[in-house]
């Protein structure tokens, strides 16, 4: 991947450059940016964190003297796994990124963390309370109405350090104490209202084994690994903008090494999308689709499985930008840069998804082998041989029983002449029909002197149409999966009910018939169905000699248009 412009070179920047470009004028933080990506490892990365760790990871590439820290807040063990950590690396790698050597996990901070804690209830900032989380709950009051302090809330420092310390050894039951940082029960941000910052969960941790049974609030753990990372700037989704009084609470408060800046910027919002991994999860677990990678999913790794080249994504993440503004983005427009892609690397072919059978009645010679390019723009691709010959399938959709004026309809209906891609005019002249009246052959003739695109001598009027084909005899069956919108609805809600709103033909399985020599395709090969789309052969479900084909996405955008 190349580099861009370092953030003073940038002729034009979001707000977030501009801060940073401000502070590296004034000589701040020793002119270094450092930046990090902290998923959590309880789900599979989706493409709106690609929006966050694009941008983090381009900031480290582009810019002198900068690093982008790969951290796993891996607080919550109850939800979390190798196999997600494992997912969330090879995502990255593919995209493009690179973290080096700055790998960290926020389990390597629990000693530490455990002594900021421990700090704080010697400053008298924290105390141990055991009310039950509802009792905590009513007592925080509300937007309108300020909080009651706990009647814990003025243990001495010496009980407190106590609890805390056998709160670890694990002398008390889950849920039966927390640790709360003490800072202002009226205040009016409902963040600072005494928020807990430990709790007990007696649950093995994919990393720490058994070692620990209480765990760091995300709130708290998230600012001081930051700040014993070094890290300049904290950038993350609207919706911390609220906890960023905390976020600073903790880092003022404690003897951190450092003070990040946090700053806020527009989640990603596609509409036909949900972005909730714990919705997503849902669909995993509830079979509604086959797996975190299933093509249908937001996922990184489903959206490669599916053909998604990781620079369309990054073409995509420049396109929308950063923003304090909150919009829902069109997912059509990411399908267009996925086709700006694929359009320049990939090869073509014939391909036929709904076939009906043409017989040429007047060909009474062997095949007839012809050239044809892999890419009409790119020489370099080189050719191959396909052979035209007496029967043949083209695609359903070029055929209409009762077509428009030829000036509206350039394809093949009764009596209808059509140029087939690479070869020659054919003109029908009859059709077969099965019992329900559905046409499955059609009976033509070809013009032995239009083959290179010349004008047939016996037609007066100037064929336009063209069409695609295959040659019967040498045709192979693959599968083919056409993939459509996960959701019928533009903005799926996250309510129970979400399943409501599945598109129940999102997935269409056929079977396509091909040019031979896609029938030995490689798993992730790609290409171009003439006129139809792109499609990738699925990496998970091919076999040697028996491929199985994703619709990446179609030529056009038919989904607007069918809007």
């Amino acid at each position: 991947m190349e580099k861009g412009p370092s953030i003073l070179e940038k002729e034009h920047r979001n707000f977030i450059e501009n801060f940073i470009a401000e502070d590296l004028k004034s000589g701040k933080n020793d002119g270094k940016i450092i930046t990090r990506f902290p998923p959590e490892p309880n789900g599979y990365l989706h493409i709106g964190h690609c929006k966050a760790f694009c941008f983090n990871f381009g900031l480290a590439r582009d810019n002198e003297n900068a690093h982008c820290n790969l951290r796993f807040d891996d607080t919550n063990p109850e939800k979390e796994s190798d196999e997600y950590v494992r997912a969330i690396k090879e995502d990255i790698k593919w995209m493009g990124f690179d973290w080096e050597d700055n790998l960290f996990f926020a389990s390597d901070y629990f000693e530490k963390l455990y002594g900021f804690a421990v700090e704080l209830i010697e400053k008298g900032l924290a105390y141990v309370d055991e009310q039950s989380q509802e009792v905590m709950r009513e007592q925080r009051g509300n937007l309108k109405t300020p909080g009651t302090n706990s009647p814990h809330r003025d243990r001495s420092i010496e009980e407190n350090l106590n609890l805390f310390s056998q709160m670890r050894e694990g002398k008390f039951d889950d849920g039966q104490m927390v640790l709360r940082a003490k800072i202002d029960m009226a205040h009016p941000n409902m963040n600072m209202r005494d928020p807990a910052i430990y709790r007990i969960r007696k649950i093995h941790h994919h990393r720490t084994g058994d070692k620990w049974c209480i765990y760091p609030m995300y709130d708290f753990q998230h600012p001081l690994s930051d700040a014993l990372e070094g890290v300049t700037y904290s950038l993350c989704s609207l919706e911390y903008e609220d906890h960023r009084p905390l976020y600073n609470w903790f880092v003022d408060n404690t003897s951190v090494p450092s003070k990040p800046r946090q700053i806020e910027f527009s989640r990603l919002n596609l509409d036909y999308t949900m972005m909730s991994k714990r919705y997503l999860l849902q669909l995993v677990e509830d079979g509604l689709v086959d797996s975190w990678t299933d093509p249908r999913m937001p996922t990184v790794s489903g959206m490669r499985r599916r053909g998604y080249p990781a620079e369309s994504i990054r073409k995509f993440m420049d396109m929308i930008g950063m923003s304090k503004n909150d919009t829902i983005i069109e997912l059509s427009v990411l399908e267009g840069c996925v086709r700006d892609t694929l359009n320049s690397s990939t090869k073509r072919c014939l391909g036929i998804l709904d076939p009906i059978k043409v017989i040429i009645t007047n060909w009474d010679a062997e095949d007839k082998e012809i050239d044809a390019p892999f890419h009409p723009q790119d020489e370099s691709y080189g050719t191959r041989k396909i052979n035209f010959g007496k029967e043949l399938y083209i695609d359903r959709s070029d055929w209409m029983d009762d077509p428009p004026s030829p000036k509206k309809w350039y394809r093949l209906g009764p009596d209808r002449s059509v140029r087939l891609r690479y070869g020659c005019v054919i003109t029908v002249e009859d059709m077969k029909r099965d019992e329900s009246g559905k046409v499955i052959e059609l009976m033509c003739k070809h013009h032995a002197d239009s083959f290179g695109g010349v004008q047939p001598e016996a037609l007066e009027k100037k064929v336009k149409g063209i069409i695609h084909w295959v040659n019967a005899k040498d045709a192979k069956d693959v599968e083919v999966r056409l993939y459509d919108r996960l959701f019928k609805v533009e903005s799926p809600k996250g309510s129970e009910d979400f399943k409501n709103d599945i598109n129940e033909n999102s997935l269409e399985i056929i079977t396509a018939k091909v040019e031979p020599f896609l029938f030995e395709a490689q798993a992730s090969e790609q290409f171009q169905f003439e006129r139809t789309g792109y499609f990738t052969v699925d990496p998970e479900l091919s076999k040697p000699g028996k491929p199985v084909f994703n619709r990446t996405v179609t030529l056009r955008d038919a989904w607007q248009k069918k809007k």
